[in-house]
């Protein structure tokens, strides 16, 4: 076994049905007594139920995707005024991020309340979209203090939300098996991790309510946040993360995009495939990815959820300009060839 590093990020998770309602005992663990909620407008009234017996100095309820600038200073400002001691994000990756957003500035602590698969709450990596191009980080800050993970708040996620969000965790897991600062441990959580959401996601997709299929999913989620939490992702997150700041939906992004990256560094790193094969059941990986996601019924190509083909080549052009880490060599014609055919939804 090669030597290797692994950091252990210190977030306090509550894991279980029924367990939201322990949130003001969370808050208070805390010292909070002035908590801010953050939703989306959508998910107002479930946010409210969810915190009837906080603290709530207010509410914020225009979360949009992608974080952008003027929309997060607008939440600072907001907690600012409000005076606020704490956030409590309820919803998705877009929440946890204004969330995150907020205690960039501020070192507000931050309690993540997960409705969805993104894997934001366990990582420190924030996002903040500007001029057509999201810029990413990591700061310890905005690591939230406290997740907890009801999967009865996920019960009436619609099928093709869970669907694509689930996949938007099995990304995570993939590249955190070849992630050049990977370690042994984040590999085992990996691989559980694409185990666990692969049986959960066709499950769910069948029955909604399956209270079984959702903690199943939610578990898988929480192990897919934690793998990317402490190590480097490549090009498939960086396509990604050009893809969000042209303004396609997160998602459903790194859905369609999966299939296409594993391909492409399929050859490149053997052995993270050969573990996500036996995760999947099926192989070669990128196929078993793409079988998996016509059977879940959610957008096979880039074409379907607003991708311009004439910002293939620019797309191309800024992934290889400043490449993240990555098993094979990042280099344009094959990167532009990827984008193309998951612009297609081609099966690689």
């Amino acid at each position: 076994m090669r030597s290797f590093v692994y950091s252990g990020l210190p977030s306090r998770v509550v894991f279980g049905a029924g367990t939201v309602g322990k949130l003001r005992e969370e808050v208070e663990r805390l010292g909070a007594k002035r908590a801010l909620l953050l939703s989306t407008p959508g998910r107002a009234a479930m946010v409210a139920a969810a915190a009837k017996d906080l603290p709530v100095a207010g509410v914020f309820d225009q979360v949009v995707m992608h974080t952008p600038i003027e929309a997060a200073n607008r939440a600072r400002e907001v907690a600012k005024k409000l005076d606020a001691d704490c956030c409590v994000a309820i919803g998705g990756g877009s929440t946890i991020g204004f969330g995150k957003a907020i205690a960039l500035t501020s070192g507000m602590p931050v309690i993540a309340v997960p409705t969805t698969y993104s894997g934001s709450e366990m990582t420190t990596i924030w996002g903040l979209s500007e001029g057509g191009a999201k810029k990413t980080g990591r700061d310890p800050k905005v690591l939230p203090k406290t997740v907890i993970y009801d999967p009865e708040l996920t019960l009436d996620l619609p099928p093709h939300v869970s669907a694509v969000s689930g996949m938007n965790a099995i990304a995570h897991c993939v590249e955190a098996l070849y992630a050049h600062d990977g370690n042994p441990i984040i590999s085992l959580m990996a691989e559980e991790g694409i185990r666990a959401l692969a049986k959960a996601l066709p499950a769910l997709v069948a029955q909604p309510r399956d209270l079984a299929a959702r903690t199943e999913a939610l578990y898988g989620a929480w192990l897919a946040g934690a793998t990317i939490s402490t190590t480097s992702v490549a090009l498939h997150h960086k396509l990604c993360h050009v893809l969000g700041g042209l303004g396609l939906p997160h998602a459903e992004t790194h859905a369609i995009v999966l299939p296409h990256a594993a391909r492409y560094n399929y050859e490149a790193a053997r052995e993270a495939m050969a573990r996500a094969e036996r995760a999947l059941g099926a192989q070669p990986a990128f196929q078993a990815i793409y079988d998996l996601e016509r059977r879940l019924a959610i957008p096979m190509k880039l074409a379907e959820i607003g991708m311009k083909e004439a910002d293939l080549e620019r797309a191309a052009r800024i992934a290889v300009e400043a490449p993240y880490p990555n098993p094979r060599k990042v280099e344009y014609a094959p990167v532009l060839a990827l984008l193309r055919n998951a612009y297609e939804g081609a099966r690689p």
